[in-house]
């Protein structure tokens, strides 16, 4: 049974459906919700079935949240440790383990119990998967164990540009799997430059990431390898013929102005840099996934 041991001298406050709802990490959520939607939308040629669209959204995004709730239980003595986390509602003890628990039970199987009834049989089998592989494989064993946590990890974060993919055609192809490769390559110097800016929060709770164990430079060596590969990366779809040039152009400025940030990051002196470049790459991923769709749906608008 989940024993919560944190203590307080204060009577906690009562739990409100903002804390639930902060358990849920929806600004995340929100993020790979979006990823999955893209995936759908490009998936076919014309415009997705409304009850695809909706239900496998649904089913996705609570499953997602799930996966962030038990993150959350599986994570309570590492927040209480960090000052960027501590006010979160297991840390404070406005909520405790076993209800936070349940809340997660309870989205979880209403989300896959949606995917399998209402899309496929195969979405569902995916989301599972890639719920277990952040709420359990990542946050369990990676995040403690070893500075690549967040490379290796990453998979489940990559993960729903190919859920919707499958909720839509029942299958995985090459161009989702190039989704994937997009968010894949994206997650390190995502998160990574949040970490060098965090660093001393991470190395309190004893989480060994890569500023810790190595350094920050080294660590900013690695934001700058791995923003080079993205901009590879994300020039693909165009190369293999899954978009057009207003999608190429936008690639190229998008990852031009990553760059710009990684360089910084590297070789300047600033030290509120490494959130600008952190800010910046949610921006990127975004709208770098909107130029994916506007190129996908230029030719219904504008038929030649």
């Amino acid at each position: 049974m989940l024993t919560n041991e944190l203590t307080s001298s204060k009577r906690p406050l009562p739990a409100v459906w903002r804390d639930y709802y902060t358990l849920t990490k929806p600004r995340v959520v929100q993020l790979l919700v979006f990823t999955a939607i893209v995936g759908m939308l490009l998936a076919t040629p014309g415009f997705v079935p409304w009850h695809v669209l909706i239900f496998g959204s649904l089913g996705i995004g609570l499953a997602a949240s799930s996966g962030a709730v038990v993150n959350h239980v599986l994570d309570q003595r590492i927040d209480a440790q960090m000052t960027r986390t501590r006010q979160r509602p297991l840390p404070t003890g406005r909520l405790n383990e076993r209800d936070a628990f349940l809340f997660a039970l309870v989205l979880g199987i209403t989300g896959l119990t949606l995917l399998t009834v209402l899309i496929n049989p195969l979405t569902a089998i995916l989301t599972f998967f890639s719920l277990i592989g952040y709420a359990v494989i990542y946050t369990v064993f990676l995040k403690r164990s070893t500075p690549q946590n967040i490379v290796i990890g990453g998979a489940a974060g990559a993960a729903p540009p190919v859920l919707g993919w499958a909720a839509v055609t029942n299958d995985v192809s090459g161009f989702a799997l190039l989704l994937f490769l997009i968010i894949f390559t994206w997650t390190p110097p995502h998160f990574w430059a949040l970490a060098i800016a965090r660093k001393d929060d991470y190395e309190k709770a004893g989480i060994p990431m890569l500023p810790v164990t190595h350094g920050i430079e080294a660590t900013k060596s690695f934001v700058l390898g791995y923003t080079v590969l993205l901009v590879i990366v994300s020039v693909l779809p165009g190369l293999m013929g899954m978009a057009g040039m207003l999608y190429q152009l936008g690639a190229i400025l998008l990852g031009g102005g990553f760059l710009f940030y990684a360089l910084r990051l590297k070789f300047g002196a600033d030290d509120s840099v490494a959130m600008k470049t952190f800010a910046y790459s949610i921006t990127y991923l975004i709208a770098l996934f909107s130029f994916l769709l506007v190129d996908h749906y230029i030719p219904l608008i504008w038929p030649e």
